[in-house]
């Protein structure tokens, strides 16, 4: 499937999680709010690169990128998020409705870790939540992000389950993309990060740890999300977790 093909699906109504869609070609988290909000999102993205690693910025009202020709941010995404005061009102698959009611958003694309599973898959690393045709699973974590003017709250993270003897190659591979989160922030105890239960993830959906393999936790672009909870911002649309914006962009860009 092309990068393409998968914002068509999505644009006629397909709502799934991305993870594995147009496989070679870099995934994106998203955010958009009101131009008031936009430089105070702006720098707490610049103080916390790891969650945060901004690859692209709308001018306000649009909703195009130079991420993907012809896309349109507002109904290309599998499922969006819309957020009033700080708190969730709705999913729906087509933004366009709630995308009216400020038309001077600014909307942030985010790296995400979709796009390293690939070059993990090809070395022999599983990735369960594929493996399992589920969403990749979220945890809020205890780990304060950085502040930035009316911007605060908690770092999100990702999990794979990896075995341990693979550990150090998963490190090694995702090292290689800073500009989608780059190198795990923490490996192994949950309880460090502030997580009671692997199996209550906030976002996305459980997967099993089995005997021989180590919880990994990379940064995670819903970070953002958290931060409008946490800061009550008046006006927001976010992807749902694990729907991301597929772009035009082939992964290997970001390998350094």
């Amino acid at each position: 499937m092309t990068p393409q093909d998968a914002r068509r699906m999505c644009r006629d109504g397909h709502v799934a999680p991305t993870a594995g869609l147009a496989p070679g070609f870099t995934q994106c988290n998203m955010i958009s709010l009101p131009a008031d909000w936009a430089w105070d999102f702006l720098l707490f993205a610049q103080r916390n690169p790891k969650p945060c690693p901004v690859l692209d910025v709308t001018e306000a009202g649009r909703f195009d990128t130079a991420l993907a020709e012809g896309a349109d941010l507002r109904r290309d995404l599998p499922l969006y998020r819309i957020w009033r005061d700080g708190a969730l009102t709705a999913e729906v698959p087509d933004a366009t409705e709630a995308w009216r009611e400020h038309p001077d958003l600014v909307t942030f694309l985010i790296g995400c870790s979709f796009t390293f599973e690939a070059p993990l898959m090809a070395a022999g690393i599983e990735m369960r939540h594929i493996a399992h045709c589920s969403n990749v699973p979220m945890y809020r974590t205890t780990r304060p992000c950085r502040s930035a003017g009316r911007m605060q709250g908690p770092m999100v993270v990702s999990m794979r389950p990896i075995a341990a003897d693979r550990v150090a190659d998963a490190a090694t591979i995702t090292a290689r993309y800073p500009a989608v989160h780059g190198a795990p922030v923490h490996v192994g105890d949950p309880a460090a990060l502030g997580i009671a239960d692997l199996s209550r993830p906030d976002f996305g959906d459980a997967v099993p740890v089995r005997e021989g393999e180590i919880p990994v936790f990379w940064a995670c672009g819903v970070t953002p999300q958290a931060a409008v909870m946490a800061s009550g911002v008046p006006f927001a649309i976010t992807h749902a977790p694990g729907h991301m914006f597929i772009t035009d962009i082939p992964d290997t860009v970001w390998h350094v």
